[in-house]
């Protein structure tokens, strides 16, 4: 069968260009800062994000994990959405190994956080009793929200809530050139506000491996210690990082496609009965819906959708996760879309006839 795989970007493959570039790397040893190709991509990723300095990573799980490490003491406490990507998929990494509380504030449908909200939660220092809030942590696009983007203006609002009450922001930006293009800024619009940002070249850039942690020279001097304590020293890396150069050059701006499938991805499933979702909602290269209960389970509608060849992700609930990539064409969303719609068709009538 022809799979239509909207799972994640992470499927994504490299391209022959970002093969050809790792084939021929100039490498190092990155651990003692020896590696050409890792130092231009970082170099490369510290001026998009218009930060000082930035650190080559094997994800952005051990991005978001070495910011908490380096902005935190065991014992603080850290605030983020209650949607949040490191909530709900790293693995408890920040409880787990920083030592710090996780506080949950609300998140919008769009992923934003309410600024009023984030003040009244955060906790000051000096008192034996609490935790003391010392990091908060916010995510462009928002994984959970339907890919749903922050504004400059809505991330500043966050970020001088925190500042004024000596609180570090670091930017869960895994993919925030989805944002950029979105909002048709630079993507360092995005994140001029905030202390530090990691962002993922494995998701919708096509890249097989990286993240980049970018801020002051300071914070990644000290993270760096922190991705050697965790394991992130990867010696000869810059056979990674050159498919990471590539993708900076060439990937950035084709991420439009992706989002105009999905706007036609969702436009497609708002109108097939049995699916409920607002495609106007719908900004970047995700796409979530809910299925009626009355036509199945989630889970049941996803083992259907897989028989029938379409590949989709579990966000918990009634809901349904579809992402668009570079391997996903136009004729792909239309037959993706015919599957569904014969799968939701058969599911309604198996439970008329039931």
């Amino acid at each position: 069968m022809n799979f239509i795989d909207l799972r994640s970007d992470t499927f994504t493959l490299p391209t022959d260009e970002m093969r050809q570039a790792m084939a021929a790397a100039e490498v190092g040893d990155d651990v003692y800062g020896e590696d050409p190709s890792i130092n231009q991509l970082q170099e490369r990723a510290a001026e998009l994000m218009g930060k000082e300095a930035a650190l080559f990573m094997a994800s952005g799980t051990m991005s978001n994990l070495v910011a908490v490490l380096t902005h935190c003491q065991r014992g603080d406490e850290i605030l983020m959405g209650d949607q949040g990507h490191m909530f709900w998929n790293e693995s408890g990494g920040a409880s787990a190994l920083a030592g710090v509380q996780v506080r949950l504030v609300s998140n919008d449908e769009q992923g934003r956080l309410d600024p009023e909200e984030v003040r009244k939660s955060i906790r000051p220092r000096g008192n034996i009793h609490f935790p003391p809030t010392s990091l908060v942590c916010l995510e462009n696009t928002h994984n959970r929200c339907s890919g749903g983007v922050q504004t400059p203006e809505d991330t500043k609002k966050v970020c001088d809530v925190a500042h004024a009450a000596g609180v570090k922001v670091h930017l869960d930006g895994a993919r925030i050139f989805n944002a950029a293009v979105a909002l048709e800024v630079p993507a360092k619009a995005l994140t001029q506000d905030v202390d530090d940002v990691s962002f993922c070249l494995s998701k919708a850039l096509s890249c097989p491996v990286g993240s980049l942690l970018c801020g002051s020279q300071e914070f990644i001097d000290q993270a760096r210690r922190w991705r050697k304590m965790v394991g992130g020293g990867m010696r000869q890396a810059g056979v990674l990082a050159a498919a990471g150069l590539v993708a900076l050059d060439t990937m950035i701006d084709r991420l439009a496609d992706d989002h105009a499938n999905a706007r036609r991805l969702a436009q497609g499933l708002a109108n097939i009965p049995g699916l409920r979702l607002d495609p106007e909602k719908m900004q970047t290269n995700i796409v979530i819906f809910e299925v009626d209960p009355a036509v199945t389970s989630g889970p049941d509608f996803i083992k259907a959708l897989l028989q029938a060849g379409v590949k989709v992700t579990y966000p918990g609930l009634q809901q349904i996760r579809m992402v668009t990539h570079r391997h996903v064409t136009s004729q792909d969303v239309e037959e993706a879309l015919a599957r569904v719609a014969r799968v939701a068709r058969e599911l309604r009538g198996a439970r008329g006839r039931g």
